[in-house]
């Protein structure tokens, strides 16, 4: 039994009485709770969000809120963005199945790297989310994970703040990263 169906009622309550702007996710029976992101982190999604609606597949809505479930609900995130079928954001609940998302592209955070870094990979990849792209302002890099197998992605591309990257069908662009903002160190 996975970590929400044995504590679903804690998780709805964790949900219902947090504040606005704090993220709560779970990864196996870690429970992950985060605080709303920075204007730096708001404006790199954005910028990549704006580029992102030109190319979108029809019948496919971006999305900054959504809960992407695992196929066996032992884990649930909720990408910075994502795209999913504008029928599957149509009906009601708190999250939808992750293998319905085509894309989910994350804005790294200060405080808790490793969670883009490593776990969101792992969970990703087990979802089957065929694209997963990693914003670093940190580092000033753009990687795209993509090819999903069991718990890893076989193929990676990365590219530094300043560059453009090859994002594939069904998308089919140059991602242009030239206005993406560094954290201050």
């Amino acid at each position: 039994m996975s970590f929400y169906e044995q504590h679903r009622e804690f998780v709805e309550e964790l949900r219902r009485t947090a504040p606005e702007g704090v993220r709560i996710e779970w990864s196996g029976d870690a429970l992950i709770v985060q605080a709303a992101p920075s204007s730096i982190h708001q404006l790199n999604i954005g910028l990549v969000q704006r580029q992102f609606e030109q190319h979108a597949p029809a019948g496919y809505l971006f999305s900054n809120n959504s809960a992407l479930a695992g196929p066996d609900m032992s884990m649930e995130r909720t990408p910075d963005l994502t795209y999913l079928p504008v029928i599957v954001l149509a009906r009601e609940g708190n999250s939808v199945p992750a293998d319905e998302a085509i894309i989910a592209v994350e804005v790294v955070s200060k405080s808790n790297p490793g969670n883009d870094w490593m776990d969101k990979p792992r969970d990703y990849a087990l979802m089957r989310i065929p694209l997963y792209l990693i914003i670093d302002p940190r580092q000033q890099t753009v990687t795209l994970f993509s090819e999903p197998d069991h718990d890893e992605y076989h193929t990676r591309s990365d590219r530094k703040f300043g560059d453009r990257i090859r994002i594939p069908e069904p998308f089919g662009f140059e991602l242009d990263l030239a206005g993406l903002t560094p954290y201050a160190d």
